[in-house]
C-alpha cells in the first residue's frame, strides 16, 4: 500500500469519551465539516458499526461511499474502503492512549488515500494532512464541549 500520513493530539477526556464520539457516526454531520450524511449499515456482535455510508462534500471532492470498520478492543479502530464513486483506497485508523492518569487521551490518526483520478503523491500526503489535521480538530472540539456538542458546530444549518 501506499504511504500514509499521521498526526497526532491531546483531547482533555478519558480514552472511552473519545471513542464514544468516534463511535457515533450518525452525528458526524454535526461536527465535521465534510461529511454531510453518515449511515450506519451493519453492525458487528458486538453492536458497533461494522460498515458505514458517508456523503462527502470536502469542495473539490464530493464523494458517495461505505468503509468497512474494525474495532481493536476499547482503544482503536480501522477502516478501509467497500466502495466509492472517486475512491481507490481510503484506509486509516484512530488510537487512543490515555494520558494524564486517564484524564486526557492522545489521538492519533492516520490516512492512506488513492484516488481514481492520477494525482501527485505529495498532494495526496498534503491532502491527507488537511483531512487528517481538520478531523483532529473537530474531534478535539466535540468531545472538549461535552455531551451535546458546540452549539453552532460546523455542519450544523
Amino acid at each position: 500500500m501506499a504511504e500514509h500520513t499521521s498526526s497526532s493530539t491531546t483531547i482533555a477526556a478519558p480514552p472511552a469519551e473519545v471513542m464514544g464520539v468516534i463511535a457515533d457516526f450518525e452525528r458526524y454531520p454535526q461536527w465535521t465539516g465534510e461529511v454531510k450524511e453518515a449511515e450506519v449499515l451493519a453492525k458487528d456482535d458486538h453492536g458497533r458499526a461494522a460498515q458505514v455510508r458517508l456523503l462527502l462534500d470536502a469542495g473539490a471532492i464530493k464523494d458517495d461511499h461505505t468503509l468497512a470498520y474494525t474495532w481493536t478492543g476499547d482503544d482503536e479502530v480501522s477502516w478501509s474502503l467497500v466502495k466509492s464513486q472517486m475512491l481507490r483506497a481510503l484506509d486509516g485508523s484512530y488510537r487512543l492512549v490515555p494520558v494524564n492518569g486517564g484524564a486526557a487521551t492522545e489521538v492519533t490518526y492516520q490516512l492512506t488515500v488513492d484516488v481514481k483520478i492520477p494525482m501527485l503523491g505529495m498532494i495526496k500526503r498534503k491532502a491527507e494532512k488537511v483531512i487528517i489535521d481538520r478531523a483532529l480538530e473537530g474531534l478535539k472540539k466535540r468531545v472538549e464541549s461535552g455531551p451535546e456538542g458546540p452549539a453552532g458546530a460546523a455542519g450544523t444549518r
